[in-house]
């Protein structure tokens, strides 16, 4: 969702390092660089290893959360280019769409709703619904399941490249769509396709190159 369906990574970027400079760090969003796609209990594991021990998680996920609805109150959220557009033609000639978020129900849904998007959903596995996050496959798994579709049968749009582990080791083709950071040599020999925008997906569904 963040990232892909969403311009939001810059502004949870903005909101950590907002968080990180109350609590005393500096620059603290550029960690974001290494955690997009974690879910909750894993960016904790690499706050603690990469920053502090004793990180005050808690006291930091209320100051994000704050200045991150500040900013999108302030603001708006801008969704990604081409985003309702594939949604309505995927909808529209039957294909069956779950999403697969490392971000908690209780935002993401609320989000996705707020947007008018969650409809166009008939499945959604959240970061709170899976004991692994990204890169573990799980929540692809669960995401396959939902829908009713096999993951060998089944595309994972992504931006981040631990969603494409994630995905490629569900066994699914990948697309990456690259928002704040740009995939190695390592991650492109994973993908299907490195696309600029979502157009680019909706092109290849209408010349029938993903059946």
């Amino acid at each position: 969702m963040d990232g892909l369906i969403f311009n939001s990574e810059r502004v949870v970027q903005r909101s950590w390092d907002y968080a990180g400079k109350a609590l005393g760090y500096e620059r603290f969003g550029e960690h974001i660089y290494h955690t997009i796609g974690f879910n909750v209990k894993r960016r904790e594991a690499y706050f603690r290893e990469n920053v502090c021990p004793d990180f005050p998680m808690d006291e930091f996920n209320q100051l994000t959360r704050r200045r991150y609805h500040q900013i999108v109150e302030e603001e708006g959220l801008e969704k990604k280019p081409g985003v309702e557009e594939l949604l309505k033609y995927a909808k529209k000639n039957g294909y069956k769409i779950a999403l697969a978020t490392s971000s908690r129900r209780q935002h993401a849904g609320e989000l996705m709703k707020e947007q008018g998007l969650l409809d166009y959903f008939d499945g959604a596995v959240y970061g709170d619904m899976v004991t692994a996050g990204k890169p573990n496959p799980e929540i692809y798994q669960k995401a396959c399941s939902e829908i009713g579709v096999a993951p060998k049968h089944a595309l994972a749009l992504e931006d981040a490249p631990s969603g494409i582990r994630s995905a490629s080791a569900a066994g699914m083709r990948s697309i990456i769509i690259p928002d704040l950071v740009e995939p190695d040599e390592e991650i492109l020999g994973m993908v299907w396709h490195r696309f600029d925008t979502l157009f680019d997906v909706l092109r290849l569904l209408k010349e029938g190159e993903v059946c």
